[in-house]
């Protein structure tokens, strides 16, 4: 990982820099519960396995990714797999992470069918009280699926919430 010696502002930077890409969101995503090595990221993400190297290394330097002890492969070669640290959960973002995080939605809603994705959307009028308190409520109830860990048997799913402010003034 990059380490500063007077702080910790250069491995601030690259763990933003290395959360700036929805294709290494995607490998985290793939390494959430189970360890995956280059290879197969590379195969499951229709990517060069050198640039796929490329990215898993920016994820193990800044700690996002680790590797679990090495296996033999099926044709006796060495393989390392990684696993997600999730130390992405309480990351420091780039100024950009909301679009690099609805593009990484996007690229992995490309191949699933439209009748199995689920989607809400809703306005709301909240005083900076209420809104602190959504936000907390929200944060909460992630953080409690999160806890639990991957439930034996499971489905996999990804989630996403947005909130943002909305142009939409109240009426005089």
């Amino acid at each position: 990982m990059t380490e500063d010696p007077n702080g910790s502002d250069k491995a601030a930077v690259a763990l933003a820099r290395a959360l700036s890409s929805p294709l290494r969101l995607r490998v985290l995503r793939l390494c959430a519960f189970d360890a995956r090595t280059n290879k197969e990221l590379a195969e499951l993400l229709d990517v060069n396995p050198g640039t796929m190297l490329h990215h898993v290394r920016t994820l193990v330097d800044t700690g996002l990714l680790a590797a679990d002890a090495e296996r033999t492969g099926t044709r006796g070669a060495r393989e390392v797999p990684y696993r997600a640290t999730g130390r992405s959960w309480h990351a420091p973002h780039g100024p950009n992470f909301s679009v690099v995080l609805l593009e990484t939605m996007r690229q992995q809603l490309q191949d699933v069918d439209p009748q199995l994705v689920e989607t809400s959307w809703l306005g709301l009028r909240l005083n900076p009280e209420n809104l602190d308190e959504l936000h907390q409520r929200l944060y909460g109830l992630l953080q409690e699926f999160k806890d639990r860990g991957p439930d034996a048997g499971g489905e996999s799913y990804s989630l996403v919430t947005v909130l943002h402010p909305d142009r939409n003034p109240p009426t005089v």
